[in-house]
């Protein structure tokens, strides 16, 4: 019987605190699980890109496994998935260097978000990694011969770069040298705001008042939800413009259940915004319990855990070195044995 190859997917969570959050689990990690029926999953935890921001060395290798942790309770399976550690195989530095040398200065010195970081630290902050990230990026899509990269919009001007970049390898080495790989941007899945601006994504860099960590205990959760900002008036109407903060709640009400946002509304009628807090509150404690559970289960054998990434790093690199050697023979450089 014939069998038609699966298309590839790669993605990848940076490791930059030892809990992840909602933003996170809604917006990635549940489009990870379900992507794991249709692709060949090859899922990341990129702590390269983490060391942008110089993290304590102590406290990097900790989150690493921490995040591989959660990236396992939230479903992802080793069994369909490749999971692993990016610095672990090597082939995505040895790649970057490649991508370097094909990259404009001028194309890489556009990236917004280079240019929105740097712009905050000022020039002394900013290191030559930080303008380099995208290039790595494009370096961890390539290696894999990625077929679609499922990510936040935020991310898809780096995945413009990859595209551009394996067409211009193409074009260059002859078809084939490079798989040109699509941004998978899901409408469905929820963006996430921050609970005390929700004008802004949640992120790490906000507040923590603003965050729903996923490891957080209820109390903490619960406390969080009740003191999001809401907005003038008192009816829960989705209008994301002049409710923002309403509007955000209800997002995240309706990504948990599956629920209509139009249907929440109307169960909301003549309550107020206290009652919607207070339910929303139980609904992200009683989803999250589970998922606490697990990754307290994982990170208390370490030896399991990190048998599961050595077993990952081994399916990784049996892929990454051969596009890497492919791609590198291109350039004209020698093939080790």
């Amino acid at each position: 019987m014939f069998c038609v190859p699966r298309l590839r997917a790669f993605s990848g969570i940076q490791p930059t605190s030892n809990s992840l959050h909602l933003g996170n689990y809604l917006g990635a990690l549940r489009q990870w699980v379900r992507l794991q029926d249709a692709y060949d999953c090859v899922y990341s935890v990129v702590d390269l890109h983490a060391l942008t921001v110089a993290p304590d060395p102590a406290a990097l290798r900790e989150r690493v496994r921490a995040t591989a942790a959660q990236f396992l309770a939230a479903g992802v399976d080793p069994d369909k998935s490749v999971l692993f550690v990016q610095s672990q195989v090597p082939e995505h530095t040895q790649l970057t260097w490649l991508l370097n040398c094909v990259t404009g200065f001028g194309e890489a010195s556009r990236m917004t978000q280079f240019k929105d970081k740097s712009a905050k630290v000022g020039d002394r902050g900013v290191t030559v990694g930080l303008f380099d990230y995208p290039v790595l990026m494009a370096a961890d899509i390539l290696v894999y011969d990625a077929h679609v990269v499922p990510v936040g919009e935020d991310q898809r001007q780096h995945v413009e770069l990859s595209r551009d970049l394996a067409i211009r390898l193409n074009k260059r080495f002859g078809e084939g040298t490079a798989q040109v790989p699509e941004a998978v941007i899901v409408k469905a899945a929820a963006k996430i705001y921050d609970l005390q601006d929700p004008t802004a994504k949640m992120s790490k860099t906000g507040q923590a008042a603003g965050i729903i960590e996923l490891l957080d205990d209820p109390k903490t959760i619960t406390k969080r939800i009740k003191s999001a900002v809401t907005d003038s008036g008192s009816q829960i109407t989705w209008d994301p413009d002049a409710k923002p903060g309403v509007a955000n709640l209800l997002a995240i009400y309706s990504a948990l259940t599956d629920r209509a946002v139009s249907q929440i509304v109307s169960d909301y009628q003549g309550k107020l915004y206290g009652h919607l807090k207070s339910d929303l509150a139980e609904i992200v404690v009683e989803t999250l319990r589970p998922f606490r559970e697990r990754t307290a289960e994982l990170l208390s054998d370490p030896g399991l855990l990190d048998g599961i990434l050595e077993q990952g790093r081994e399916r990784a690199r049996a892929i990454a070195s051969g596009v890497y050697g492919r791609i590198a023979g291109r350039f004209g450089l020698l093939a080790t044995r």
